[in-house]
């Protein structure tokens, strides 16, 4: 019987991100793509993928020098995709997340360390029990700098030995980014009884928050 239930958990978990998106969806009804900050003077931006948007956002909300992030859609083919249509793992497009920054107070080597500390490079087209095109790690650069840093970070994760596989995180020229629609936006901290947040984001936000201790903001909600 302990069994059975660990099975029925984890077939309730595999669909759990997707899942608990969709719901959300028909309870909220707001389907309109959020709209892109304005970049300020002196800030920059970087752009990642690693598995369900929702987590990814709120790691990266909670480093110093981060302005805000926004939940979206990158490197596929569809033109201003819906969350519905890129869970067909048709569109090419992966969630990702864009992180408006200062690069006087974080640097860009610093938030690929961070992107590589909150979530498993290793896993190809899958972030626990999320499975797809979709929640496969990416990371996108915007100038050959950029591309060199992602680079040193991949060669020092896998000599690291942290991981038993080797890093798969497909390394990608930034070309658009599709801002996902407003109910995903800020998802992490407007819903923390979510069993999805709960089970698979929380967790992983806590291993995150202790490999960047010294990198956070001092306003981190506690979950």
């Amino acid at each position: 019987m302990n069994r059975l239930l660990s099975t029925l958990l984890s077939l309730l978990l595999l669909t759990g991100c997707a899942q608990q998106q969709s719901s959300t969806r028909k309870t909220t009804g707001d389907q309109a793509p959020a709209r892109l900050p304005t970049l300020q003077p002196g800030e920059a931006v970087a752009t990642f993928a690693g598995g369900c948007f929702w987590c990814l956002e709120e790691e990266f909300e909670e480093l110093k020098g981060v302005r805000e992030v926004i939940s979206g859609y990158a490197g596929g083919r569809t033109e201003n995709p819906t969350y519905e249509q890129v869970g067909t793992d048709t569109t090419g497009h992966a969630e990702a997340v864009q992180v408006y920054y200062n690069p006087a107070v974080i640097s860009y080597d610093t938030l690929v360390k961070a992107f590589f500390s909150g979530h498993d490079p290793t896993t190809l087209n899958r972030q626990g029990p999320d499975i797809g095109e979709q929640y496969r790690s990416v990371a996108f650069y915007r100038t050959l700098e950029e591309k060199a840093s992602i680079e040193v970070a991949i060669r020092a994760v896998n000599a690291s030995g942290h991981f038993s596989d080797p890093v798969v995180t497909e390394i990608v020229p930034f070309r658009i980014f599709y801002p996902a629609e407003v109910y995903h936006q800020g998802y992490y901290r407007q819903h923390p009884e979510n069993p999805y947040i709960q089970r698979v984001s929380m967790p992983k936000v806590a291993k995150f928050r202790k490999a960047m201790q010294g990198k956070l903001k001092d306003d981190i909600p506690a979950m």
